[in-house]
């Protein structure tokens, strides 16, 4: 006789396990411990063989019977359902996640721990989201590019590109390690847009800034070129807005530098917000230029400003060479990792002073999203002193989700 909620939940336990059939090969067997375990047995190839499918009342009496029938269907086209069910369990175990995360541990020991971090950090942002539950053998080229897209919409195309090679490793591992038949990424590169070519040399990797910071902070020569190149990176202003920058410009009271718009490229006056690290810079360097008019001057005499070669200069003499980094490439650098870690376009490019090509918009009070830029400012600088100690950027992070 067919099985119902009643008898199954009055079955009580005895000394041996005992079964309760249902018919067709399914019963329930209750254990002396009280466990109620739904079983199939059926041959296979002549074979005696039995499928687990679940323990009562966590698998009702409906959902075995599902799951038996679905069995039976199995077996009278040639299958085991045993093997079916592992293998299903197997692909769900190897998912997309599951193979980034074992090809990120076997990669971090080569990386610094900060390159590792942000390697993850990308793939938890721009990649996980969507691909990470799905089995990896499942993935298809479409899907990775529908992904690698969405980097692309945003803007940032070296971190699509990045993305994708990322992708493209992570199948290759699969591959390599017998769970994946192909890779759906293998130069996926050439489906993407191409990166502009950039004008000017720039780090813009993680680990890359931070080696610059830390031999920044090595520097040996003039404490005026040493303090100029210290407050580059945390303003990010154009190289001739910086060396001519003036002492009747700064604001300590408000933290702002006020640069006027005959020094600017764009002809109109712009805000950069001080952080604590670069009012820190001027508190220092003000009992030595403080009386004259330029913060950086030249070193022969306070009455010019310092020239328009001498960062570029410093940075040789740190040895970075003319294709690796340059003054501009300051901006450059805030400019690509701003963007990546989430600050909105529109204050990124409001800091940068860029021009903005529709002429309505264009009209502006200089003083637009300046609050948002305050907090960008500061968090700017906290993320690169982050980097310079090796800690992980979490800070930043919380500050980037506060914008949405």
């Amino acid at each position: 006789m067919p099985l119902s909620d009643t008898k199954i939940k009055n079955a009580k336990s005895e000394n041996k396990r005992y079964k309760l059939t249902d018919g067709g090969g399914l019963y329930l067997e209750v254990t002396p411990a009280g466990g109620k375990l739904w079983r199939y047995k059926y041959r296979f190839n002549g074979k005696a063989k039995l499928l687990a499918l679940g323990k009562y009342p966590d698998v009702s009496l409906k959902k075995a019977r599902e799951d038996h029938q679905l069995a039976r269907q199995q077996l009278a086209n040639g299958h085991d359902p045993a093997v079916l069910k592992q293998q299903k369990k197997l692909s769900k175990s190897n998912t997309f996640k599951s193979l980034a995360d074992q090809w990120w541990k076997a990669q971090k020991a080569r990386w610094t721990p900060g390159h590792a971090h942000t390697v993850y950090r990308r793939l938890e942002t721009d990649i996980f989201p969507w691909l990470g539950d799905s089995p990896i053998n499942d993935i298809t080229t479409k899907d990775v590019l529908a992904v690698l897209r969405k980097a692309e919409s945003r803007g940032v195309l070296d971190t699509a590109h990045r993305l994708g090679q990322m992708c493209n490793n992570i199948f290759l591992f699969a591959v390599a390690s017998g769970v994946c038949d192909n890779n759906p990424a293998a130069d996926i590169s050439k489906a993407l847009k191409v990166v502009p070519k950039k004008n000017f040399p720039a780090i813009t990797e993680p680990e890359e800034i931070t080696a610059l910071l830390k031999a920044i902070e090595g520097f040996q020569g003039s404490f005026i070129v040493h303090c100029a190149l210290r407050f580059a990176p945390l303003v990010f202003v154009r190289a001739g807005e910086l060396r001519k920058a003036e002492w009747s410009e700064i604001d300590f009271d408000n933290a702002l530098w006020s640069i006027p718009a005959s020094r600017m490229k764009i002809k109109r006056d712009h805000f950069v917000p001080l952080s604590d690290q670069a009012l820190a810079i001027l508190q220092e360097l003000h009992p030595l230029t403080g009386k004259g008019t330029y913060v950086f001057p030249t070193i022969r005499t306070q009455s010019r400003p310092m020239s328009e070669n001498t960062i570029n200069a410093a940075l040789r003499r740190l040895g970075y060479g003319q294709d690796e980094m340059c003054a501009h490439g300051f901006r450059t650098m805030a400019s690509t990792r701003l963007h990546e870690l989430g600050w909105p376009s529109r204050v990124i490019e409001m800091q940068l002073a860029h021009v903005d090509r529709n002429k309505v918009r264009g009209i502006y009070n200089r003083a637009e999203y300046l609050d948002e830029r305050i907090r960008m400012m500061q968090a700017w600088a906290d993320y690169l002193d982050s980097l310079k100690a090796g800690a992980k950027i979490l800070p930043f992070q919380k500050e980037v989700n506060a914008h949405g």
